[in-house]
C-alpha cells in the first residue's frame, strides 16, 4: 500500500461521525445498512451523512450497493485489511512479543472466529 491511500484512510476515520459510521458498518458485516438506518442510528442528518459516506468510500474503506430505492452501506474489508496490514509490516522486528497483543485482540473478535460460512468456530 502507498503511503498516500494509507494517509487518506487514517484521515477519513480521523472524525468522530465518521469512525462510528464505519464500526456500525464493521459490525453489519457483509450484509451492509441502509443510509437512513445508519442516520437513525448514529443520529447525523441525512446531508451529513451523505459527505461521511462520501469521504470513506474515496479513501476505500466503505462501498455501496442499490437495492431497491435504499443504498445498502457496507465496510471494505479489503480496505481495512489493507490498511492494518500496512500499519503493522514492520511492528515485530525480531521481537513478536511486540505484536502478541494484536494477535490475542485478533483471536477474540468475532469476525476473526467466524467459519466462510459465518457461523463461528
Amino acid at each position: 500500500m502507498e503511503t498516500t491511500i494509507a494517509v487518506a484512510r487514517l484521515s477519513a476515520l480521523a472524525q468522530d461521525s465518521r469512525l462510528a459510521v464505519f464500526r456500525l458498518l464493521v459490525r453489519a458485516g457483509r450484509e451492509g445498512v441502509p443510509a437512513g438506518e445508519i442516520a437513525r442510528a448514529l443520529e447525523i442528518t441525512p446531508n451529513t451523512l451523505s459527505a461521511q459516506l462520501t469521504l470513506l468510500s474515496n479513501a476505500g474503506l466503505i462501498r455501496s450497493r442499490r437495492d431497491g430505492r435504499s443504498i445498502i452501506y457496507t465496510a471494505d474489508y479489503d480496505g481495512m485489511s489493507e490498511l492494518l496490514v500496512y500499519l503493522m509490516e514492520d511492528c515485530c522486528q525480531g521481537r513478536p512479543e511486540v505484536c502478541s497483543p494484536l494477535a490475542e485482540a485478533a483471536s477474540r473478535a468475532a469476525c476473526c472466529n467466524a467459519s466462510p460460512e459465518g457461523t463461528r468456530k
